[in-house]
């Protein structure tokens, strides 16, 4: 069975064990793989796995011996579900892998701000101080605060607990009008309204492509900080950008953007109390360990004839 990896460079296969998957197949790894080789590079595959290479009916119609498709990720847009099935080709993708990873990252975006540890890293300045210590910003503690979570699935239910570990409030505006189990389920104004920190954690769809925008951000505390570690598309960029010089909200903190990798002179970059990371929430290595755990998982029960985690 050959077992192509198409865009294997952002999961740094060199730190990994990829031994078991190995064994499953003849196995060929590219670090990038441009839309018009993918047909050259897969044309005797069995098996593909894509992070981000694009498989569309052009491609997938182009490939008489492709029998499965590994997205090595949650979102699996990437591939055309309906061109997959009609061509009898089983995609799976791999859940829940990075949820702790990805909570920590937001809380460390969170910390960031309201404890300002880079900003008083000044040895110099602290040997030249009169008093035991000096602290040019605003310290804040989180216990009290309020963070208003928009969506609330497997991240979501994480960044949730972390939260109360440092007895934060959690509020959740979700999809769905049913009120979640454990946590405080509110409408979005109300959200935006009582929230310190808004953090992002719903799919991106048709009809909420750009909602965070000038009237939703007029409707937050001057005081809140909106993270982003979701898809980028969520936010529009330039109500942002405006929001943050005109201090309608007191900063922001993304780990994506709405193009990626982003185009020189994306409106968010030099803007004021702005945070950026570059899409590396997920990317801990334990977190990667794990998705390549179920990706490897997810090929032995398909091999088996029970696939696990289908998405089409």
């Amino acid at each position: 069975m050959n077992i192509v990896f198409l865009d294997a460079f952002t999961s740094k296969p060199e730190q990994l064990d990829l031994s078991e998957l190995k064994t499953l197949g003849c196995f060929t790894s590219y670090d990038r793989t441009p839309y018009d080789q993918t047909v050259e590079r897969a044309k005797d595959a069995e098996v593909i796995l894509t992070n981000k290479a694009i498989l569309d009916e052009k491609i997938i119609s182009q490939l008489p011996n492709l029998k499965y498709i590994g997205v090595t990720a949650t979102g699996y847009n990437v591939v055309d579900l309906d061109a997959a099935k009609k061509h009898g080709i089983v995609v799976t993708n791999a859940k829940n892998y990075s949820s702790m990873s990805v909570a920590q990252h937001v809380f460390a975006m969170i910390l960031r701000f309201t404890n300002s540890i880079a900003e008083h890293n000044q040895p110099e300045k602290w040997v030249n101080s009169p008093d035991f210590c000096f602290y040019d910003y605003t310290l804040t503690e989180l216990a009290g605060k309020t963070i208003g979570l928009v969506g609330i699935g497997d991240i979501g239910e994480k960044v949730a607990q972390v939260a109360q570990g440092f007895e934060m409030n959690v509020l959740v505006n979700r999809k769905s009008s049913l009120p979640h189990p454990v946590f405080q389920t509110v409408d979005l104004d109300e959200l935006l309204e009582k929230s310190d920190f808004v953090s992002l954690h719903c799919p991106l769809t048709d009809e909420n492509e750009g909602f965070m925008n000038a009237s939703v951000f007029a409707k937050m505390k001057p005081s809140a900080i909106l993270i982003n570690t979701g898809r980028g598309p969520l936010i529009n960029d330039i109500d942002l950008r405006e929001a943050l010089e005109k201090e309608v909200i007191a900063g922001a903190a993304v780990d994506v953007v709405s193009v990626e990798p982003p185009k020189k002179g994306n409106p968010l970059f030099g803007a004021k109390n702005l945070l950026v990371s570059p899409h590396i929430a997920w990317a801990t290595l334990e977190a990667r360990r794990r998705l390549f755990k179920i990706v490897t998982d997810n090929i032995k029960a398909w091999q088996k004839g029970d696939p696990i985690n289908v998405v089409n």
